[in-house]
């Protein structure tokens, strides 16, 4: 049957067995022939649940499913690596662990790719469900972005030529962000058209999340300086994005009611904390703006709203000297 095969899905996954389970069953849904299509699930090193989970899977399914294993956590992106590599589709489709593609969305690439022969990528649509309640939370509104990003890992595909064109994905990138813009701009770089198709339709459901994830999420910032590095005028053409001068100012009043304080100004050192507190009671009510109101989720954007700025600029600054990439 590998002979058959015309398109290889890369799945990425780490310790999420039960969202994984969610996407392969998408997968073995699909209107696509089941023998014309592989799909390889890539471990981001040991991960004895998800194996187990294949391992099921590989016994009751007619999906011609592989494992592999990074030998040590590597990120997202090294996973993807190894999971083309080992592929042997003429095409190359990339979802997420936490994605659920709609039953038309290999048929919908392979479509529009079958008439193709030069190297080419395509990018198809995501849908982002909101929750029935009509309040969302800020996370929610957060992930539903991704409905409107340009390019992203979620719902991709590459022809191998252009993977092997690009170098496919930058392993520098270790988290979950701008791996998949990097490869954007790669692409565009060597002139190799990414074609929309608005009918490959994968689904991005906003799954739960820890309290306090928009203050780990800041840590992503940094890799913006890497991508910056790399492809400067793209990345302000396209993200330009750097903590605002709202994050600066909250920043440095506060740092200014401390000092004042340290050095004998009691009335200087009142008048930087009332800025602060009036610009922490203004990014607050932004970020309540449209969502829930509830006791808990309020207080959570009461304090994140306080440490954000500061783990924004950390981590930005981390990043400019890490990769030797300054902007604001």
């Amino acid at each position: 049957m590998k002979q058959n095969i015309k398109i290889s899905v890369i799945i990425p996954t780490w310790r999420r067995p039960s969202l994984l389970t969610d996407c392969l069953h998408a997968l073995s849904l699909q209107y696509f022939p089941v023998d014309h299509f592989e799909v390889i699930v890539v471990s981001d090193g040991d991960d004895p649940d998800t194996a187990a989970a294949i391992r099921s899977w590989q016994g009751t399914s007619p999906l011609q499913l592989q494992y592999l294993q990074l030998p040590a956590k590597g990120g997202p992106a090294a996973a993807r690596n190894m999971g083309w590599q080992n592929a042997i589709g003429q095409l190359v489709a990339f979802t997420d662990d936490d994605c659920q593609p709609e039953p038309g969305w290999l048929e919908s690439l392979w479509c529009r790719h079958r008439i193709t022969k030069a190297p080419v990528a395509y990018t198809g649509k995501v849908v982002v469900p909101l929750p029935a309640e009509k309040a969302i939370t800020d996370h929610v509104r957060n992930t539903a972005h991704l409905a409107l990003a340009d390019f992203i890992t979620a719902n991709c595909a590459c022809t191998r030529d252009a993977l092997l064109l690009t170098g496919g994905f930058d392993e520098q990138f270790t988290m979950a962000w701008r791996e998949d813009s990097d490869l954007e701009f790669k692409l565009l770089q060597q002139h190799i058209p990414i074609q929309y198709v608005p009918a490959a339709v994968v689904r991005h459901p906003v799954r739960p999340t820890r309290w306090g994830s928009s203050m780990r999420d800041q840590r992503k910032g940094a890799f913006n300086a890497l991508l910056h590095r790399k492809h400067p005028e793209l990345y302000h053409e396209r993200i330009g994005q750097a903590p605002p001068p709202l994050y600066y100012a909250m920043v440095l009043s506060l740092i200014a009611a401390i000092g004042s304080a340290a050095a004998g100004h009691p009335a200087m050192a009142l008048f930087f904390l009332v800025l602060w507190v009036i610009a922490w009671l203004y990014f607050t009510s932004r970020r309540l703006t449209g969502t829930s109101h509830s006791l808990s989720h309020i207080s959570e954007m009461l304090i994140t709203s306080a440490a954000i700025p500061f783990l924004s600029v950390y981590w930005h600054i981390y990043g400019m000297i890490k990769y030797r990439s300054f902007f604001v």
